[in-house]
């Protein structure tokens, strides 16, 4: 059994561009920016914040990708 990690990206948090996108299709693209990266993510919109669950062996990859897309 693969350990998930869950990040959680509160909406208000979102910089431009994807602020001005839907909660649903930043969720979207976020999701497809780390899976061009290789790394198996599943995002998507949950109330007041983005959700991102990953294999915690990836978080690594993903933390220094979700920085570049000035999100954390």
């Amino acid at each position: 059994m693969t350990a998930i990690t869950t990040i959680r990206i509160d909406h208000a948090a979102l910089p431009d561009p994807l602020n001005l996108k839907g909660p649903d299709a930043a969720a979207r693209m976020i999701e497809a920016a780390l899976r061009d990266e290789g790394i198996a993510a599943e995002a998507s919109d949950v109330i007041s914040h983005i959700k991102i669950e990953l294999p915690t062996g990836q978080l690594a990859a993903a933390s220094t990708m979700l920085a570049s897309l000035q999100l954390i």
